[in-house]
């Protein structure tokens, strides 16, 4: 019983830390944000305390709804794009050969690289008169394809997505690799003598055994869009005309160039909000289906 106690105080001494650390940037910063989300404050000077009057502002303005919309596009991008090619990326690479090894860092490579420089690179590839897409477009007889990328209301989410997705695979395919090496290798075995191989070993082994690892990964997937910024701020800051606007270029933007801090933590609080509500739906949604 005394190897116990010791043992328990040994891992509350090494975990306090990383809870102190935890609490003092996360959940003190949350708390801090709720509370001037109830206040009128320019970030200097007395605070005067409004009510609900910035949520209610907030859910008023039909520059919001446009940025949760955009926003719901980038969430739908990612549990749609960075998923499905992180699992057959996963089943192609699960092996540690030299090759394999190489393709996978290769692939885990964006996430080192600097934000800014990868929103420059896809800026880069898009711009109307000098990028390479429009070139490739042109060379390959496609002019009619040929667009302002990031300029075009009608398609300049769907283009700034993509940079999203390509960012963010890796994390993804490191989390379904590790998940599918723990999937018993009999189990493969005798898939493969009842004549389930490829797509119905996927169906009906893999997805099955890793289904917990791919709600985790959905959870994710849906916080880390709703946080998206650098890379949309990079590219097009919001523009052309609120067009590529997320929440959280919106509160920036509310916060720090109109210094409208209280209505900015607002924000921020329902920022959180839709993403738990987002959260949870998934989650209740995936539990109903019954997989």
């Amino acid at each position: 019983m005394a190897f116990v106690n010791r043992l328990r105080g040994f891992v509350v001494i090494g975990l306090l830390p990383a809870l102190v650390l935890y609490l003092v940037f996360v959940l003190v910063p949350i708390v801090w944000s709720v509370y001037y989300g109830f206040y009128d404050w320019k970030g200097i000077g007395a605070a005067s305390f409004t009510g609900l009057d910035n949520y209610a502002e907030a859910l008023r303005d039909p520059i919001f709804w446009r940025a949760l919309k955009n926003n719901l596009i980038i969430v739908a991008a990612s549990i749609l794009g960075q998923l499905p090619i992180a699992l057959v990326l996963s089943l192609i690479l699960r092996k540690s050969t030299l090759f394999h090894r190489f393709v996978r860092s290769a692939v885990f490579m964006p996430m080192v690289v600097s934000t800014v420089v990868i929103g420059m690179i896809w800026g880069y590839i898009y711009h109307p008169q000098i990028g390479i897409l429009n070139v490739i477009l042109q060379n390959i007889g496609l002019g009619s394809w040929i667009r302002d990328w990031l300029g075009d209301a009608r398609i300049n989410m769907y283009s700034v997505s993509a940079p999203v997705i390509w960012a963010n695979i890796g994390p993804y395919l490191i989390i379904f690799i590790s998940a599918i090496q723990n999937i018993p290798s009999e189990m493969e075995d005798a898939a493969k003598l009842d004549g389930a191989v490829r797509a119905k070993w996927l169906y009906l082994i893999v997805i099955p055994m890793i289904w917990d690892t791919i709600k985790v990964a959905i959870v994710l997937c849906i916080s880390g869009s709703l946080k998206a910024f650098d890379l949309i701020y990079i590219m097009t800051g919001g523009g052309p005309a609120q067009s590529t606007e997320l929440l959280a270029t919106y509160m920036y933007n509310n916060t720090f160039e109109v210094f409208r801090y209280g209505y900015g933590s607002a924000v921020s609080s329902l920022i959180i909000v839709i993403s738990l509500i987002l959260v949870l739906g998934s989650q209740l949604l995936m539990r109903k289906r019954g997989i």
